[in-house]
């Protein structure tokens, strides 16, 4: 059946495409494509559903959490002006996280653009710094074909592509056919020989070599595995590449960066060769200046822009390190490789757990205690979604992946706020499986709207709170900085109040001796839940080597807080975080 107008054809047009959902707030120049949405008769009867999110910039972030949980298409949706100026922030984290996000900007009616019209924007200007694509959309006979070009970006390039709507255009007469999307397989991006055969003789003169991997290793785990078995190599991991490569990896030797913990920084600067595997970790001051560092990319325009690099080779992981096997030879001394993994072993036991067996009884709750428990109660499947801050500190050392859990963050983009609506977006599309929420309370109160939607319709998330009254990470840099820190602490709130004013079933939790009992319950409850875990606020994180900078910056800050009249709070936050002190062997005075 023809459609009646573009907004129809639109919607038809995303149906062909396998979108089953939009994710927005109606208004005014909207109006028509949310029309053809209702008329469409809803996903369960093979049309598109509408779902009413709290704040536009949750549209966005739900979308990108449904596309990466799913690989495919999904869709947010924003009203002229205000309201699609909203979606900016989720699709700059969506287009950075490599989520093929289609996003509908509405726009005031067409005769009035560039008159400065009642909440005129250019959304077509506005948004190609975060997409691969950005149209205006100026007749009905343009505008099947925008459409498809924006689903051939979003989906060819794994990114965001944005189609401005003038709500008047919408609601005319369609014109034209729209034309079909071809939909292809992942190409495999082959590396020149001579690039692999130079790779091979550095890995084969090398003494001691060393992997860092990040999310590039996705496809190539057991390829990967192979290689560190081969050549007796320690494995660190970026962030986003800990839920593909740390499980089940004898080789496993944990993560760098503002992050990090364990052995990864020491066998990264102490090999002879680095190998830089499927990562583009933006960190550079964690990077090793004076080890030979070779690097796997099949983005060539990243390679070497954050260290600089002695080997480049362009091409997709998996087709690299098969094309590399055979040229490698084996070797026999595994000391380097022995060492890491018994320095791993101790930082591990003596650092990041030490916090999980003396802090039982401690008040208030270390989050380092907590976030270990979670971990032992979460299914076996779970999708987490974690906010930036302390608790992607947590997440990173005490969630365990397993190659069935997921895990949803704001890795490239650093965005407060996001992990309440990325799992609105995940549980929407997974209604089967558990959805984690491990949100601060810093990122939960900024889009706290979003409780409501939970609510609404009845998503059984899982959000655990640690509510620590404090903005951690930002109370951090200031202290690194030798900085008191200023304006990072609020009131205290109950947030477990809030959501059972909205009906949300919810625990408070003051004593450690109850966490396990309320994750238990909240895990249980056939809706959604929220536990509101009081943590200590002066529990804070430091990376896993510590520069002469940053310790002199600890001290004058201390100093500086004694001098204030907060002695107190100085000796409070020493206790809290005695195992974190740093001392002279776990600090570069090179710093």
């Amino acid at each position: 059946m023809r459609a009646k107008t573009v907004a129809d054809q639109l919607v038809r047009q995303l149906q062909d495409a396998g979108v089953q959902r939009i994710y927005g707030i109606v208004g005014d120049s909207l109006n028509p494509v949310v029309d053809a949405v209702r008329r469409s008769g809803g996903a369960a009867k093979g049309g598109i559903d509408w779902i009413h999110v709290r704040h536009e910039e949750a549209a966005a972030f739900a979308a990108a959490a449904e596309a990466q949980v799913t690989g495919k298409l999904a869709v947010c949706a924003g009203s002229c002006g205000p309201g699609n100026l909203h979606l900016i922030n989720g699709l700059y984290d969506a287009d950075r996280s490599g989520a093929p996000v289609l996003a509908i900007a509405a726009q005031i009616p067409s005769e009035q653009i560039g008159l400065g019209f009642f909440q005129e924007t250019h959304p077509d200007r506005l948004f190609v710094e975060c997409s691969r694509y950005a149209e205006l959309i100026g007749s009905p006979a343009q505008a099947p074909r925008v459409t498809a070009s924006a689903i051939a970006h979003a989906t060819a390039l794994s990114g965001v592509a944005v189609i401005t709507l003038p709500g008047d255009i919408a609601d005319r007469p369609a014109e034209g056919k729209a034309p079909s999307v071809p939909h292809t397989g992942v190409p495999a991006i082959v590396p020149d020989q001579a690039d692999v055969q130079a790779l091979a003789d550095a890995v084969n003169g090398a003494g001691k070599v060393a992997i860092f991997a990040g999310e590039g290793v996705r496809e190539a785990r057991e390829e990967l595995l192979s290689l560190a078995d081969a050549i007796g190599a320690p494995i660190g991991h970026t962030l986003r590449g800990k839920e593909w490569i740390q499980y089940d990896n004898p080789f496993d030797v944990g993560m760098t960066g503002l992050l990090g913990y364990g052995a990864a920084h020491d066998g990264m600067h102490g090999a002879d060769l680095l190998l830089l595997v499927g990562t583009d970790f933006p960190y550079n001051q964690f990077l090793p200046d004076g080890v030979r560092t070779a690097q796997i990319d099949w983005a060539a325009q990243r390679i070497g822009r954050r260290t600089n690099v002695d080997l480049a080779v362009h091409g997709d992981v998996a087709s690299t390190l098969r094309a590399l096997a055979p040229l490698i030879r084996r070797k026999d001394d595994r000391r380097f490789l022995d060492d890491m993994l018994e320095k791993h072993r101790t930082l591990m036991n003596k650092v990041v757990g030490a916090y999980t067996k003396p802090a039982k009884q401690r008040i208030p709750i270390h989050p380092e205690y907590a976030a270990s428990i979670l971990d032992d109660l979460a299914a076996e499947d779970a999708i987490f979604t974690t906010d930036t801050g302390m608790s992607n500190v947590w997440t990173a050392r005490y969630l365990t992946p397993n190659g069935s859990r997921r895990f949803l963050s704001s890795a490239l983009h650093g965005s407060m706020a996001n992990a309440l609506p990325q799992a609105i977006g995940a549980q929407v599309c997974a209604p089967g499986r558990q959805v984690v929420s491990v949100s601060g309370d810093g990122g939960l109160s900024m889009l706290l709207g979003e409780l409501v939607t939970v609510a609404m319709y009845r998503l059984p998330v899982k959000i655990v709170v640690f509510n620590n009254s404090t903005l951690g990470m930002v109370k951090l840099e200031m202290l690194v900085d030798g900085l008191p820190d200023f304006g990072v602490d609020v009131a205290p709130v109950d947030y477990s109040a809030v959501a059972s004013a909205l009906g949300i079933f919810a625990r408070r939790i003051e004593d450690p001796a109850d966490i396990e009992s309320g994750l238990r319950q909240a895990f249980d409850h056939d809706g959604p839940a929220l536990v509101d875990l009081v943590t200590d606020p002066l529990a804070l994180s430091l990376p896993p080597t510590i520069t002469g900078g940053q310790v002199t910056g600890f001290a004058l800050a201390l100093s500086k807080m004694v001098m204030n009249g907060g002695v107190g709070e100085a000796v409070k936050m020493a206790k809290s975080n005695v195992r974190n002190v740093p001392r002279p062997s776990q600090f570069d005075p090179r710093g």
